[in-house]
């Protein structure tokens, strides 16, 4: 059977669904755990940038998500539960040959006392009952390690938070101890609040500044939001603090959830954006951290039964995808498939296991009412969908700078104004794109400075030298929202935001492009439309000996899987009406797989601007291997355009405006 058994042929129905998967999950990590059980590394290895052994902890630590839940209910009858606990007390022996070692400033150690800390805050009975009292004091006198040491400021500090509460809750130590560590960092984490009207709840992970603007996942479901609803799950309500501030995340995962879950198609696909989505089904983490802690959500999502929903939904949706394992099921780094163009310098081949963070909901007694409640479908579900109930298709998310469009034809989302300085692999892909997609992914670079290889799915390259070199979308400014009115096929009208953002690529030559994106929603299904208005100084321009005399401009759509079902390439056609093809005209592109249809329509014309000559031809790219999250081979339907630098206006200052409509349906 392809994938593996017990995740793979799992329909996540029940709580014994989900233990049998965590069990298939946690099984070959057991077959690869060291004899004194705190270490486990994979073969064959991959480097990250920390040192090895602190790799090999994240093979111990990141699968506790899912062992806590299951030591806490006596479940994992398939699994050597007390290999963890005896990893715990090797790890943590500084006279043991399996010792983690002691911490230092930025540790990766500091991540994985995250996990070991939940474990004992929400099964100590069964964790220290097991350990001598000398093992208790060398875990005590490891994890207080991590208040000695500089801790990156952003979602880390929530590392230091948990720590410290399992110190005083579990080991024994005095609350007075480290009650000052635990409110500077709560302090500076509630620095990351969002503030203001159509903040919803959201933090971002780390300071929002000029050069570092992150709100992606981590701020979402991979930490922030998750390790908030895990403290509200644990807080000591006898603690007049701890119970104030768990009220406040109440209210901040309430708010937050009200656009959350437009992250999700009602496929229970999620849209890939920013870092880190090796850790794949974590995206989950916050319906599961909800479930747990009991927090009142907001509609439509208030609920229990449409928090299941969303959870098994998307664990229904990876386990479709058996290409996420290894021959010897181990998880691999990557996506919808092993990828390591896509990974992050911190990514071990342990590190995946964060995944399992979506498992947390197995803290959840037997008897609890999420296991037995009826699971609810998506709030759009076409199935179940109302036009006079239901919410709007298209949702505007602020924090993140998203507009998320949920029709029935495709499920993605556009994007302005993230941006990071941080050495992020592929950060341009990751955050610049004009849009992302549930269906087809996005694409990252693989380091080679040809077009095919950067790729243009869903963004502008622009290339000042004939096509030598070419420089990709990042670092969008002046980001603001807008409105635009829209006339639909049958006359209907409809009012949309819109994201507009300018793009620099060349400030000392005074160049820039100012974008628009206009969702439309449901008058067009799958389409939204993309008008640039590219500026420029022509004298700065013509006086460059460095640049050719017509800057080449390429806009890509969604990038689409190449090969038909037979694994032979897509045929050019002549008509659209195929089941798999390529048609491609003068003014646009279209494919058709088995993953949907992707297109490009230039609806600009060839015209002289300014005294300026433009003229635009489409085409389909065929983009370099293993570039796209979810299919090995893709091909980019693009529209390429060619600007003379030289004006006849003798203007200092030219302008141009072309527009671009992507079209796709699924």
């Amino acid at each position: 059977m392809a994938g593996v058994p017990g995740f793979s042929n799992n329909t996540f129905k029940t709580r014994s669904d989900l233990v049998r998967a965590a069990e298939a999950l946690l099984l070959p990590v057991q077959k690869y755990s060291s004899p004194g059980g705190a270490r486990v590394r994979f073969r064959p290895a991959t480097a990250a940038h920390f040192d090895d052994v602190a790799a090999q902890l994240e093979g111990f630590a990141r699968p506790l998500w899912a062992v806590a839940g299951l030591m806490k209910s006596g479940a994992g009858d398939e699994l050597d539960l007390s290999l963890w606990i005896k990893g715990l007390e090797s790890g943590t022996d500084p006279s043991h040959p399996e010792y983690w070692g002691n911490i230092g400033a930025h540790d990766q150690r500091m991540v994985e006392m995250e996990s070991i800390a939940f474990f004992l805050l929400v099964a100590p009975d069964a964790v220290l009952s097991k350990l001598s009292t000398t093992a208790q004091r060398n875990l005590a006198a490891w994890l207080r390690q991590i208040n000695d040491h500089e801790i990156p400021q952003n979602n880390w500090l929530w590392f230091r938070v948990f720590v410290n509460l399992a110190l005083v809750r579990a080991l024994g130590i005095p609350r007075s101890e480290v009650q000052s560590i635990i409110d500077d960092a709560f302090e500076r984490l509630d620095s990351y609040k969002v503030e203001g009207p159509g903040s919803d709840g959201w933090s971002t992970d780390g300071a929002w500044t000029e050069f570092t603007k992150q709100a992606d996942y981590y701020s979402g479901s991979f930490a922030i939001q998750f390790a908030q609803l895990l403290f509200v799950s644990i807080a000591d309500e006898s603690v007049e603090e701890e119970a104030k501030r768990a009220a406040h995340y109440r209210e901040e995962a309430k708010a937050f959830s009200a656009q959350y879950w437009r992250y999700f198609d009602p496929d229970g696909a999620a849209i890939p954006f920013g870092r880190s989505l090796t850790y794949r089904f974590a995206m989950c983490a916050f319906w599961a951290a909800a479930a747990v802690s009991g927090v009142d959500l907001a509609e439509p999502v208030a609920d229990l039964g449409t928090v299941k929903g969303l959870l098994f939904r998307h664990l229904r949706w990876w386990a479709d995808r058996p290409d996420i394992f290894s021959q010897d099921g181990v998880v691999s780094i990557g996506f919808g498939y092993p990828n390591l163009y896509m990974s992050e310098e911190y990514n071990s081949p342990q590190s995946v296991y964060w995944c399992l963070k979506g498992f947390v909901a197995l803290c959840l007694p037997e008897n609890h009412s999420f296991w037995s409640v009826d699971e609810k479908p998506h709030p759009l579900d076409p199935a179940t969908r109302s036009d006079s109930t239901s919410p709007s298709s298209i949702g505007v998310l602020w924090p993140p700078h998203h507009i998320i469009s949920n029709t029935i034809a495709h499920h993605f989302l556009l994007s302005a104004g993230q941006m990071t300085h941080k050495p992020h692999k592929g950060r341009e892909a990751k955050y610049g794109k004009f849009a992302y997609s549930s269906a087809f992914g996005f694409s990252v670079p693989t380091g080679q400075p040809m077009l095919q290889y950067i790729p243009p799915d869903s963004t502008l390259c622009l290339s000042i030298d004939n096509g030598e070199s070419w420089i990709q979308r990042q670092e969008p400014v002046d980001v603001s929202l807008s409105t635009a009115h829209i006339r639909g096929p049958s006359g209907s009208d409809d009012t949309v935001s819109t994201l507009v953002s300018t793009w620099k690529p060349y400030p000392k030559l005074d160049f820039q492009i100012i974008t628009t994106l206009v969702p439309l929603g449901d008058l067009f299904m799958g389409w939204h439309v993309r008008v640039h208005e590219v500026r420029w100084s022509s004298v700065a321009l013509s006086n460059n000996p460095l640049i050719d005399d017509v800057l080449q401009i390429v806009e890509g759509g969604f990038a689409q899987p190449s090969l038909t079902e037979a694994s032979l390439p897509l045929p050019q056609v002549v008509s659209p009406s195929v089941v798999e093809g390529i048609l491609n005209t003068h003014k646009d592109s279209l494919m058709i797989s088995s993953a949907g249809a992707v297109g490009i329509v230039n609806i600009s014309d060839d015209k002289k601007e300014a005294g300026v000559a433009v003229k635009s031809q489409s085409s389909v790219l065929k983009a370099g291997p293993n570039t796209n999250l979810l299919y090995p081979k893709t091909s980019i339907p693009i529209v390429t355009t060619h600007i003379p630098v030289a004006s006849t206006s003798g203007d200092e200052s030219d302008r141009l405006k072309y527009k671009l409509v992507i079209s796709e349906t699924v």
